[in-house]
């Protein structure tokens, strides 16, 4: 009696975990399919049938649509058998599939059949403790294990890190082609000349003599964000401590962000080293950001990033990408989105944009993030000259200068200086009614590159749908993004190829909360073309 106590706790513990409905799903072997007239044969998976055609998976992931009537009696049989078996699994799934939603603000959930198991396994826990002590320790431990799998469960779905290169080259595009965008397998880079389109350092009271000159982040030297980005064990702080050499982030007008704390370790800040737009010069004259430069929000969406991590994750401003009012942060100054990705907020107060990197990095000697899109300046630092107010920085109407004027008390006074395009660099000091100048040869200034993603229309229509798997949110977006213009028709479609949604105008998110667990298919009619992604909705 005693064992066979022990023996349904652990049943009921296993049976309230194995009954859940899996969110796994894994490819299955394709299948030879002919078709009689052509005498073809296809390799692919089937998924489903709509409008008496059935629609089949190849294995390099492409959907093709064939009329069920082509293919030979053999397998038009076996199509219509699989209908079936799919409409049965379905309704089961109907009747048994409980949607598990996390909560943004919250880190783990349970559901009440979880807890009442919990609850009964404790009791059946304190019987065997007193009546068969030899018992004690397997049965504790699979209480324990069991608790723990349940308190982490409700947490995953919520760490979906993958990002849409499309998606980030469109928060870029604001700023082409001042500034220029690629990617690989594995980065996402940024090239400009690191020069903001507003005026740059009026209002910095504690300035450090530096000025800005354009920078060459191109090429080998551009700036690179993860694709992948994985989250860390422990999230690195942003701190007086780390990060102080470098940039911790890319605004996307191409312009880095630095730590808010200095290479000396004072919050930038606060010490008014900073101009009204939140950046300054560094010590190679490079211009950078040491909080979110919220004024490109005049420019770009105010749903749109305002800038993306080292780590891979993207930083917006007060509103979240749904353009609702900013939910609850945690430490790192960012919590998930509902789409399931990590994503910072701005602000007005420290840490101003990330407490901790969310996302793995990796830091040099120097405690700076690698791979850094480095800076090269032309001249000596000089030191800070206290008590200097900067006015103005006018650029040249020619694009190969500025003149930036400065108070000192009563005093005015002007820096006035210009490169060339061999990469000789003049500076002008005219201090107290004085004039000196001082020539150096430094790097000829570089070009971004353009290499534009629109360049047609009619040129292949690559269709992004991301995240997949989805759970809340799946978006979609078009490499090129003038071809939304020629969206016809949105649908999505479930395995027994019923339409569920459809939309007859372009819609860059479709919202998948009404929709079950389950494999499913987004259909786009855009131009001449139809083209077919499968999706998984968690």
């Amino acid at each position: 009696m005693k064992n066979f106590i022990a023996v349904l706790g652990i049943l009921i513990f296993s049976f309230g975990k194995v009954s859940a409905h899996s969110a796994r799903y894994d490819n299955v072997n394709t299948k030879q399919w002919y078709l009689q007239k052509q005498h073809a044969v296809i390799d692919a998976t089937f998924y489903f049938s709509r409008n008496d055609s059935a629609f089949f998976e190849k294995a390099d992931g492409a959907v093709i649509g064939l009329p069920i009537a082509d293919l030979t009696s053999s397998d038009q049989k076996f199509v219509n058998t699989k209908i079936v078996e799919i409409e049965r699994i379905n309704q089961k799934i109907k009747q048994t599939n409980l949607r598990n939603t996390t909560s943004q603000n919250s880190t783990s959930q349970f559901n009440l059949i979880e807890v009442g198991l919990i609850i009964l396994g404790g009791l059946i826990f304190l019987v065997l403790a007193k009546t068969n002590k030899r018992l004690f320790v397997p049965v504790a431990g699979a209480l324990v294990l069991v608790s723990f799998i349940g308190f982490k469960s409700g947490n995953i779905g919520k760490r979906a890190t993958t990002t849409s290169p499309t998606f980030m080259d469109s928060a870029f595009s604001y700023y082409k082609p001042t500034i220029n965008t690629r990617w690989d397998n594995t980065y996402f880079y940024v090239e400009s000349k690191g020069i903001a389109d507003h005026e740059m350092m009026i209002g910095i009271t504690s300035w450090q003599q530096q000025v800005p000159i354009p920078q060459c982040y191109v090429g080998a030297n551009a700036w690179s964000i993860p694709l992948n980005p994985v989250i860390a064990t422990t999230p690195v702080p942003v701190n007086n401590k780390h990060f102080l050499r470098g940039a911790v982030a890319v605004a996307v007008n191409g312009i880095a962000i630095f730590n808010p704390y200095t290479n000396t370790g004072v919050d930038a800040f606060l010490d008014g080293q900073l101009d009204n737009f939140g950046g300054h010069s560094g010590r190679a004259d490079d211009y950078h950001y040491h909080i979110a430069p919220t004024v490109l929000y005049n420019k770009i969406p105010k749903t749109s990033p305002i800038a993306f991590a080292l780590d891979g994750f993207a930083i917006y401003g007060s509103l979240e990408p749904d353009g609702s009012a900013m939910k609850t942060l945690d430490a790192n100054h960012g919590h998930y989105g509902s789409n399931g990705a990590y994503h910072y907020h701005s602000s007005s107060s420290a840490p101003y944009m990330i407490g901790n990197m969310v996302g793995k990095v990796t830091e040099d000697s120097t405690l700076q993030i690698i791979p850094q899109a480095a800076a090269k300046g032309v001249r000596p630092a000089l030191t800070p000259l206290k008590g200097a107010t900067i006015t103005h920085c006018y650029p040249y109407p020619t694009g190969d200068g500025y003149k930036l004027t400065y108070t000192v008390g009563s005093e005015k006074d002007t820096v006035d200086y210009s490169w060339t395009s061999a990469g000789k660099y003049t500076f002008k000091f005219i201090v107290n009614g004085s004039t000196t100048v001082n020539n150096y040869n430094g790097s000829k200034p570089c070009t971004v590159p353009v290499t534009s993603a629109i360049n047609s229309l009619n040129k292949e229509i690559v269709l992004n749908i991301y995240p997949n798997p989805a759970i809340d949110i799946v978006n979609l977006s078009f490499s090129n993004e003038g071809q939304k213009t020629l969206v016809k028709q949105i649908a999505l479609i479930n395995s027994l190829g019923k339409v569920v949604y459809k939309t007859n105008i372009y819609v860059n998110k479709i919202d998948l909360n009404q929709f079950s667990s389950g494999i499913y298919f987004i259909s786009v009619d855009v131009a001449n073309q139809s083209i077919t992604q499968k999706i998984i909705i968690h």
